[in-house]
């Protein structure tokens, strides 16, 4: 029986997608559920799976652009069960490389001593390799068919106890050029990107934040948590936490034009940036208000994962209020962070550096963390904007203050 693999919809209004690379070659027996190859379309990358075992006939070759529904490959299941698997082919190996070492063991060492040259010096790596090759001192100096000038000084040099000098390699010089081909989705990020400079009032807005409290809460229980909840505290969940907290304080941030209208959503989808090796996805955390620290770090651990493995679906990076993104996983001290339209704001957190900074009047140094708010002027104002930073700057600080809606808890005890 034969089967065809055709090209999934990756999600409404994409009508094709560009077959971006093969895992498998023409004719290979490739298992059920194996994935087989990637497609891209100008929203995301997503993984073609066979849907049996068999043999694979491919008829769309990389780069091709095909329709969505179209047949990409066909696979004959009567070569079902024939596949090896990759832990078999694993172990083959091994035991070769072993045969192979054994057999090296077993041979009998060369002589690589000569009664002619008894006081040549030979280095363990030269040793070694005239052993591999059953070479003698006498093969090595017959086959020297003419002594240069560096050989008679190194001879001279070592004679008089003095260092040899090593000439260092000439570096090789390049004038190539390498053109690739963009892919649909580097293409369309291009042209969203452009489009966001030249279609927003786009602004940024920066502060910088203590880490200190936050570093200490992490030190202090990053053991049980990772024995309660069997993941590792991070700084993200931090500031995904504390932006769900300010956008309730300043909920122009989280809104976004719709023609004529600003819509405001009640809730907060915080869209987080991860980078891939297809470039940076942005996967969205559905009402990241409602979730504690454990859940923010579990859900953006399980996006992160499919994204990186290609497995995320469009409907996972669709439909965020608001976005953040990390530069400081990179080193980044600084920049302005472009806005993920038709969102209105994006948080750009940086790399943490120890500086000194005035507390009370002393000298300190501390944990210092740069953080920007790109925004929309169009519907976000300069008092929201620089509001909204200052009270994710308050929370990062008091973390405490995350628990009563972002206000300082002796406020809330005397009702202030």
């Amino acid at each position: 029986m034969t089967v065809e693999i055709k090209i999934p919809s990756p999600g409404e209004s994409i009508s094709e997608v560009e077959i971006a690379n093969w895992f498998v070659a023409d004719g290979d027996i490739v298992e059920k559920d194996q994935d087989i190859a990637e497609i891209e379309s100008d929203k995301a990358t997503l993984t073609l799976v066979a849907d049996e075992g068999g043999k694979i006939e491919i008829l769309a070759q990389e780069g091709d652009t095909v329709e969505v529904g179209s047949v990409a490959c066909k696979i004959d299941t009567s070569f079902a069960g024939e596949a090896t698997s990759p832990k078999a082919e694993s172990v083959k190996e091994e035991v070769v490389e072993e045969k192979a070492k054994e057999t090296a063991s077993s041979a009998p060492a060369a002589n690589i001593e000569s009664e002619n040259y008894k006081d040549v010096k030979i280095s363990p790596v030269a040793k070694k390799l005239m052993e591999e090759n059953q070479l003698s001192v006498d093969d090595v100096i017959a086959g020297l068919q003419r002594l240069s000038k560096k050989d008679i000084q190194a001879v001279v040099d070592n004679k008089n106890n003095q260092p040899v000098a090593v000439a260092a390699a000439p570096k090789e010089i390049s004038r190539e050029e390498k053109r690739t081909k963009m892919t649909n989705l580097r293409k369309k990020l291009s042209a969203r990107l452009v489009s966001v400079k030249n279609e927003t009032a786009m602004l940024t807005t920066f502060n910088e934040v203590d880490m200190s409290a936050v570093m200490e809460l992490r030190k202090k229980y990053q053991k049980k948590f990772i024995e309660t909840h069997d993941i590792k505290l991070g700084f993200m969940s931090f500031f995904t936490k504390a932006v769900t907290e300010a956008l309730k304080a300043h909920p122009m941030v989280n809104s976004m034009i719709d023609g004529e209208e600003i819509v405001t959503p009640d809730f907060a989808d915080v869209a987080i940036a991860v980078q891939t090796p297809k470039g940076l996805m942005v996967p969205v955390i559905r009402n990241a208000e409602s979730l504690g620290l454990a859940d923010i770090e579990k859900k953006l651990m399980e996006l992160a994962t499919k994204a990186r493995a290609g497995k995320i679906s469009l409907d996972e990076m669709t439909g965020g209020t608001f976005t953040i993104t990390n530069g400081g996983v990179f080193g980044s001290l600084l920049s302005t962070p472009i806005i993920n339209p038709p969102q209105s704001g994006i948080l750009g957190m940086h790399n943490i550096v120890e500086r000194p900074v005035a507390v009370n009047g002393k000298v300190e140094i501390r944990p210092m963390m740069y953080i920007a708010l790109s925004y929309d002027h169009r519907v976000i104002d300069g008092k929201d904007s620089v509001g909204f930073l200052v009270k994710i700057k308050e929370m990062i600080e008091n973390p405490h203050k995350m628990l009563f809606d972002g206000k300082d808890p002796d406020s809330m005890l005397l009702g202030l």
